[in-house]
């Protein structure tokens, strides 16, 4: 910014130039009002946003950011906030709005869903499905297993001796085809990238203890181990958002950053 370079006097209307504390005609003092105001630049924060959206290029980097003024933000192929170049967004994926000065995100129906990443411990539903790393993951629960009796001539049917399991993590692929499945020796399972339970040694985004399950009192919960690229759960209708939570559309993955003031 640059300041004004003439300052009219209120006295005797000769222009006295920047910088000076007197009119050097009449000798009127220049309000220091005007001694420090300055010129500011141009531009698109004359319309402050409510928030906006920063997508993030990987190691932290922040590239794009979206501002966030309308009532309503398609995302998708198509829309408002258009990304074209991912396969695994849907033409309208997901809609960011206000209700009562809250921004809002809205799953619009899309075909791989909206993920937000979770703060610390939250509860999880039997179906529902988070991210960990680069693996999709679903929450099964089990129920107690049944001896299903002899064969008709009495022989028992010979297989692999197994115990109760109170629940599963089924590994997801594309078109929702089950991978790996592993079921829950106790209480609770722990996902990472070795050391843990379940162990994905070749996925270098999953920290060494990434995530894990516990279930108690008929309630499930997922908790965030402090892994650094953090553990996303699909919501199901719409979520209200926070200033820094953190967003996966598609392959795309959004900061949310809401202004304050």
């Amino acid at each position: 910014m640059e300041p004004a370079k003439h300052f009219v006097c209120r006295s005797c209307s000769s222009a006295v130039p920047a910088g000076h504390k007197f009119c050097g005609r009449c000798g009127t003092p220049v309000p220091a009002d005007i001694r420090e105001v300055r010129t500011a630049y141009f531009g698109d924060m004359q319309n402050p946003t409510k928030a906006k959206l920063i997508l993030i290029r990987g190691e932290g980097m922040d590239g794009l950011s979206f501002h966030l003024k309308a009532e309503q933000h398609i995302v998708g192929r198509e829309g408002q906030l258009i990304f074209p170049d991912d396969p695994f967004v849907s033409p309208k994926h997901a809609n960011f709005f206000y209700r009562e000065g809250n921004l809002v995100v809205r799953d619009e129906g899309s075909l791989n869903g909206v993920y937000i990443r979770i703060r610390g411990t939250v509860p999880i539903e039997p179906g529902n499905t988070f991210l960990a790393g680069e693996q999709l993951f679903r929450l099964e629960k089990l129920d107690p297993i049944s001896d299903d009796g002899p064969d008709a001539d009495g022989t028992q049917f010979y297989a692999s001796p197994r115990k109760d399991s109170l629940f599963r993590l089924c590994q997801i692929f594309r078109g929702d085809a089950v991978g790996m499945t592993v079921h829950a020796s106790g209480n609770s399972m722990t996902v990472g990238r070795d050391g843990a339970d379940l162990n994905f040694p070749e996925d270098l985004f999953m920290s060494g203890e990434h995530c894990r399950i516990d279930y108690g009192g008929a309630k499930f919960t997922l908790t965030d181990m402090d892994s650094r690229n953090g553990t996303y759960v699909r919501i199901e209708q719409e979520r209200t958002l926070e200033h820094g939570d953190y967003v996966f559309i598609g392959r795309k993955l959004l900061r949310v950053e809401v202004n304050t003031n």
